[in-house]
């Protein structure tokens, strides 16, 4: 019942979340995650809230991996990372393009004393072309690609005030897809023997994540119905008791009209001139909504409602914050939130793992270690006495340190 990446070796060069997304998902599908922080610590460890010294945002991307902090400006450091890399299977970096190969750390460095190993650089804008230099976060890099403009849509016959999404896309769609292309070179190096080099950029994750690009890229006239399943208008809903909820898909998309009227029973709106194309509901479409509006708080049920609902092949979603869905009974019976140590003798909430693997067994969450926690414990690992540990750490080659903003140990 071993996890299914038990024995991988994994060097995470990464910061934020992007990257330390990606490795996360090996950790927790059992590979051997190895954080190489450099001096200034990453970026994620800013982010609040914190218990104690440790931020809740670093905790639940990196808990499991250990951590080992140096400056590679040393030669010593860049000794002990070449050691580390030589040994890796999977090498993951999401830098700017060129930076580790300042260092010696390259793709083309590493492979030249590593010949299987397979390396994941994760980006903006991929390694080369024009954009290989623009600084990315996942906001504007969905401004780029097209997330922003769709965010600016009507809604209810009203203009939506252009706005930036609370969650980084970005960032997490690319780490699932660099997730992907460590498995599929996995693959072809037990197939062939060859290990190699993955490019993995955040536009183009983006882009292929969105599933309207299709239509909007064809130029095709849509006579407003909405682009591909009308998965983003789908309307919102408030109940007698103030709880809100939404149906799947837009009643302006005419396949999804029809079903509305199944739903609601209501064979006469298929006749109404008024809603007799796309055009003419989107138009009169506050007076459609007040009818599916004034026909959901019929229903004091919400079993009832969905049933109803069902029938025409559509569904509800409650709207629930996120310590609500946490709290659900869903949550608990699929095990959706783990505890981890806080480090200060507690524990805090995470999501748990979105796999059950039915002859596999995931490892524990594991601690979020702090920064050069781990120095000692690899170090020894590969040989390197705790005299010439100590050494290092006072010549400032290793670093450590229990808080983003605190003094070195």
């Amino acid at each position: 019942m071993s996890a299914p990446l038990e024995g991988l070796r994994v060097i995470d060069f990464t910061r934020v979340l992007s990257g330390p997304g990606c490795t996360k998902a090996l950790r927790d599908l059992g590979a051997d995650v190895t954080k190489i922080e450099p001096p200034a610590g990453d970026v994620g460890r800013a982010g609040v809230p914190h218990v104690g010294s440790m931020s809740t945002y670093y905790a639940q991307q990196n808990a499991g991996k250990r951590n080992i902090s140096l400056d590679l400006n040393w030669p010593e450091a860049r000794d002990i990372v070449a050691k580390l890399c030589a040994d890796a299977d999977v090498i993951v970096e999401n830098f700017r393009p060129g930076t580790l190969a300042r260092f010696g750390f390259g793709y083309d460095d590493v492979v030249k004393f590593n010949p299987k190993v397979v390396y994941v650089s994760i980006s903006g804008y991929g390694q080369t072309g024009p954009w290989r230099n623009r600084p990315a976060f996942a906001p504007t890099v969905h401004a780029e690609t097209g997330l922003t403009d769709i965010l600016q849509k009507h809604y209810e016959g009203a203009m939506v005030e252009m706005r930036n999404d609370a969650c980084s896309h970005a960032d997490v769609y690319t780490g699932l897809h660099g997730v992907i292309a460590v498995l599929a070179a996995l693959q072809h190096r037990s197939r062939t023997g060859e290990g190699q080099y993955v490019d993995v950029s955040m536009a183009a994750t983006m882009l292929s994540a969105n599933e309207r690009a299709g239509a909007q890229l064809s130029g095709l006239e849509v006579n407003d119905e909405p682009y591909a399943l009308s998965a983003n208008e789908s309307p919102l809903f408030e109940l007698p008791d103030g709880r809100r909820l939404t149906i799947a898909t837009s009643p302006v998309f005419s396949p999804m009209f029809i079903r509305y009227c199944s739903m609601m029973r209501r064979t006469d709106l298929l006749k109404d001139p008024r809603f007799a194309t796309a055009t003419l509901r989107k138009a009169n479409l506050a007076l459609l909504m007040a009818e599916i509006k004034a026909w959901i708080l019929t229903f004091t049920d919400l079993d009832q409602l969905q049933a109803q609902v069902s029938e025409a092949g559509l569904a509800i979603g409650v709207v629930r914050s996120t310590q609500d869905l946490a709290d659900s009974e869903w949550a608990k019976d699929w095990g959706a939130v783990v505890e981890v140590e806080d480090r200060e003798g507690g524990t805090v909430r995470m999501p748990g793992p979105p796999w059950r693997f039915g002859r596999s067994e995931l490892p524990k969450p594991g601690l979020p270690y702090f920064q050069g926690e781990s120095n000692a414990e690899v170090l020894g690992e590969l040989g390197i006495s705790a005299e010439r540990i100590e050494t290092l750490r006072q010549s400032g080659v290793l670093r450590s340190r229990r808080s983003p903003a605190g003094a070195f140990d």
